[in-house]
């Protein structure tokens, strides 16, 4: 069963220069600006994000990604206020896996925001999003290319070991129980 919408974990995040990001969980309606948001991202945050080359999300990844069970996943996205709607700007996501124990998480911010806490107040807020929901385990593949991620990751806690099976990947791995 899905739970309904839940507009109670909609916050406000500021950054260091004041700017004033809504951080709120992805709704189906969010399609358009999250292909937007995939669109602009460089090529290597693509990469990064997806261990991929792919220039926008098929249909079946943008029905995937923005038509969420929020009893066993989330997705936080940040917006900025641009002409009469919004622009995402970052999105922070967990799946829990069978079973319950542990989730797996993604996460991506547009260039402009990298290196601003952006990406660091998405993970923390999904990890307490995910503690609170039970998951003992958050979990996490990254390319061992991918620096800034694995600075973050091992920053917030997580142990970081090379993935057995896949050169270049690491497993980052936060306990949260």
């Amino acid at each position: 069963m899905s739970l309904p919408y839940p507009a109670h974990l909609t916050s406000t995040w500021q950054a260091a220069d004041g700017e004033r990001v809504t951080i709120r969980p992805i709704r189906p309606e969010d399609a358009g600006i999250e292909q937007a948001f995939v669109k602009a991202l460089s090529p290597e945050a693509k990469y990064f994000r997806f261990m991929s080359s792919l220039n926008e999300l098929t249909p079946a990844m943008l029905a995937r990604f923005t038509q969420v069970d929020y009893d066993q996943e989330m997705a936080l996205i940040a917006v900025v206020p641009e002409g009469a709607g919004e622009r995402q700007i970052g999105v922070g996501r967990y799946v829990i896996d069978p079973g319950g124990e542990s989730c797996e998480f993604a996460l991506v911010v547009a260039q402009a925001w990298q290196g601003r806490g952006l990406g660091r107040h998405l993970m923390t807020r999904l990890i307490e999003l995910a503690r609170a929901r039970g998951v003992a385990v958050m979990r996490g593949e990254i390319l061992a290319a991918n620096a800034g991620m694995l600075a973050l990751v091992a920053d917030l806690g997580f142990t970081v070991e090379d993935a057995p099976d896949a050169p270049g990947v690491k497993q980052a791995a936060l306990a949260l129980r």
